[in-house]
């Protein structure tokens, strides 16, 4: 999960709340003559509600601009959904440039930057027929969290102070127990050894935290929990074990030769609008105010003049 942008989008930010009760009552504008190409877009997503969120910024941005997009929804993890890119089930997704550079491409941490990062993982792409659009502003990490007296009781601040507390138990997505984003790299990177790994299932890292469950939960830092008055606490990756997650669309080299520069000049617009608040207020939307991905993202690219 890497992110930078033009500080523009504290206003795209606002706008998102304040168009969208507009908007959901709006009319639909018309699409423009679609492109000559048969090529069909075939966008995808990972199965988490940002990934939603992106998935359909970037549809209707498309269709907008008529283009063909077939969309698919909620696919999987990381792994699963680059099967369904590499198998040519989709030819399209949004994912977070360290994770294409330590999940899909096993390395174990990121590049040094996130520019590097960027330009890492857009290299390793290319071997294989795909290439990456213009990443975001806004980057969205990994992070283990804990409850903020947990964090007193036993001055933990970083990722390698986890060790201090007792019978650690960590709650975590089940695949995290085998990544190095995971616990392969607390454990080679920062010693984390003696720990109790607690797979989640039907429960929120947070309601697992709250309910003392466990001690520590893996998180992502575009979570619109947190902040500074949050009663939870991230904990310091000085060596960069979660890398650096800017997002950045993977497509293929040959959907984006078809379509020409209309298609990339639509997809990059969208990503440059896409700064840390703008992403935590949509985020917030979808996950705590229960409004639809599709709807958010519609009031977001008309606030934008992108649809």
């Amino acid at each position: 999960m890497i992110r930078k942008h033009t500080r523009r989008a504290a206003k795209a930010a606002f706008a998102v709340s304040l168009a969208v009760a507009i908007v959901l009552g709006g009319t639909v504008r018309p699409a423009a003559s679609r492109p000559n190409a048969d090529s069909t877009i075939i966008l995808g997503t990972k199965d988490f509600a940002e990934e939603f969120i992106l998935g359909q910024l970037y549809k209707q941005a498309l269709e907008a601009k008529g283009f063909k997009v077939q969309y698919k929804e909620h696919i999987g993890s990381t792994e699963i959904i680059d099967t369904a890119l590499t198998s040519g089930k989709i030819n399209m997704y949004p994912e977070y440039t360290g994770v294409i550079v330590q999940v899909v491409f096993g390395h174990p941490l990121s590049a040094k930057t996130a520019a590097r990062t960027y330009a890492l993982a857009k290299q390793l792409q290319e071997k294989r027929g795909f290439t990456l659009f213009r990443p975001t502003p806004f980057a969205d990490t990994d992070a283990i969290a804990v409850l903020k007296p947990t964090a007193s009781k036993y001055k933990v601040r970083s990722l390698g102070d986890l060790s201090k507390i007792p019978g650690l138990k960590l709650a975590a997505l089940p695949e995290f127990k085998t990544r190095n984003t995971g616990l392969v790299g607390l454990k080679n990177n920062y010693n984390v050894t003696n720990v109790t790994f607690v797979p989640l299932a039907g429960l929120s890292p947070y309601q697992a935290l709250d309910s003392k469950k466990v001690q520590a939960a893996a998180v992502f830092s575009t979570d619109p929990v947190l902040g500074p008055t949050s009663k939870y606490q991230l904990l310091a990756d000085p060596k960069h074990q979660f890398g650096f997650q800017n997002v950045a669309p993977v497509v293929s080299k040959k959907l984006a030769q078809a379509l020409g520069p209309k298609f990339r000049k639509t997809v990059d617009a969208v990503s440059a609008k896409l700064s840390q608040n703008a992403i935590i207020a949509m985020n917030k939307a979808v996950i705590i105010d229960k409004k639809s991905p599709a709807a958010i993202a519609k009031a977001f690219l008309k606030a934008n003049k992108l649809a």
